[in-house]
Order: C-alpha cells, then structure tokens, then sequence
C-alpha cells in the first residue's frame, strides 16, 4: 500500500517520501509490465522476504517463538514456484511448509503451538496471499490485472487519505486507524472501482458489468481490511510501523498490507468471473 502523507509528517520529509515511494512504484510497475510472471516474481520474492521477517519481528513482542527460517525459505520460494508452475506449485509450497512445521513441532518440545501457528500464518499471510499477484500477472490479459491490482490500491489509499482529511468526520475504527473515515472510505471505493471497469474493459475479458463492478467494490474491501489488519498487529505489538527500511514510509509489510489481500480477492473473482 502506498503511503500519503501524515498529517503528522513534517515538510522536510516530504523529498524522501516521495523518492521512496517513486522507486517502490518504478520498480513494481516495471517488474509488471517487463518482467512477465517470473519476474515479477522475484521481485515479489524479495518484496515478500523482507516482510516476512518484519512480522515476525512482530510476533516476536507476543512472546511467539516462529521459525523465521522455515517461514521466510516459504515465503521466498511461493512467488517463484507461481510463476514456474501455478497454482500447484504455490500449493506444493505450502505444504511443504506446513509438513516441516509440524516435524519441527514434534521433534522439538519447548516449541509451543503458537510458535508453530505463527510460524505458518505469517508465511501464509505474505508469501501465499502475495503470490496470486503472480498468479494474476500469468492469466490473459494479465499485464493490466496485475496493474490493475497495484493501481486500484494505490488510487484508494490516496483518494481515501484526500478526502478524509478534508471532509472525514465520521470514524471507522477510531481504535485501530484513527485517521480513517467513512467519508475516505466512500471515496477510495469509487476510486477502485473506476479502476477495475476500466481494467476490464482494457484487457477485454469478457466478464460483465455487473460483475466488474462486484470485483472493484470486493477490492476496495480487501484493501481497507488488509490495511487494518497490519494496524491491528502493531498495536498488538506496540509499535508504530513495522520497520524502518524505507525511508519516510516505515516497513515493506506498511506498505504491502493492502495489497496482499487485494491480490487473493482480485484473482479469485476473476477467475470465478471467467478469467483464464
């Protein structure tokens, strides 16, 4: 997800937080458009493995113990085997993560089953989820999808912040997001939704109107939720971003949080839609 501008940010941030976010951007779009699905996915691969190890980190201020090591070899390997073989390949990933889980489990006592459960979840959360983008980018007319995908988070995070702080009064979850107002949220929505009626429209995939506008309202959803989600987690874990690797906007996982369920919701409802 891409990151506006806080209202607590100064000026004097602002140069930083826009080359971050520049290069961020650059480097997706071009992965999209030049890269074809593999790679894409090795970029979504790094993207993912620095995230993973940002939850993680997370889950580590919970008193949960996850094995980092299987949980980012997962997450890594999940775009890459998407690319390479599908939907059985993003599959035999999982599994092979979650059979390793369990031995470990077993073999060693003092792993508890949170442990274990983190160590799963996370992988399943960023690299499995993340990885329909991938999957996205291999249907027909994959290129705008997967565009589509990226964009249609982008314009509902910048849309929503515009006009939330101009005429947002009415909080959504004033626990968990403060900043976030119904009055934003109806404007992202229309911001996603004209993108994906024009996506579809672009990449000609036969799906109806109504049902264009059934995935670009479900993405809207999936994109506030997955932002809310990563919100919830560092508050569970006291903290304000999940990290500090890019500059002016916090963590990869900060900046991914929408986009991971955006990709699974996207890809399914487009596929359930027609896409192929």
């Amino acid at each position: 997800m891409p990151v506006s501008p806080s209202k607590k940010s100064g000026l004097s941030d602002m140069p930083v937080r826009i080359l971050t976010a520049a290069a961020y951007g650059g480097i997706i779009l071009g992965a999209i458009v030049f890269g074809r699905p593999l790679g894409l996915a090795l970029v979504i691969a790094v993207i993912a493995g620095f995230a993973i190890t940002e939850f993680y980190a997370l889950t580590r201020r919970g008193q949960r113990a996850p094995n980092e090591v299987f949980g980012l070899l997962a997450t890594v390997s999940m775009p890459v085997a998407s690319a390479l073989w599908g939907r059985l390949g993003l599959l035999f990933a999982l599994t092979a993560l979650v059979v390793a889980s369990l031995v470990w489990h077993v073999i060693f006592r003092q792993v508890r089953t949170a442990d274990t459960a983190a160590t799963v979840f996370g992988a399943v959360y960023v690299g499995f989820a993340l990885s329909h983008l991938v999957l996205l980018r291999s249907l027909d007319g994959g290129t705008e999808l997967a565009l589509a995908a990226v964009v249609s988070v982008w314009v509902n995070d910048v849309l929503a912040y515009l006009v939330g702080s101009k005429i947002g009064v009415h909080k959504m979850t004033p626990v968990i997001s403060p900043n976030k107002s119904w009055e934003g949220f109806m404007a992202g929505t229309v911001g996603t939704l004209v993108v994906w009626l024009c996506a579809a429209y672009v990449a000609d995939l036969g799906i109806t109107l109504a049902w264009s506008m059934i995935l670009g309202i479900a993405v809207a959803l999936a994109s506030v939720t997955g932002d809310l989600f990563e919100s919830r987690l560092k508050r569970e874990a006291g903290v304000k971003d999940s990290g500090s690797l890019l500059p002016g906007h916090g963590g990869f996982l900060d900046r991914i949080d929408s986009l991971i369920l955006v990709s699974v919701v996207a890809y399914y409802l487009l596929v359930v839609g027609g896409a192929r």
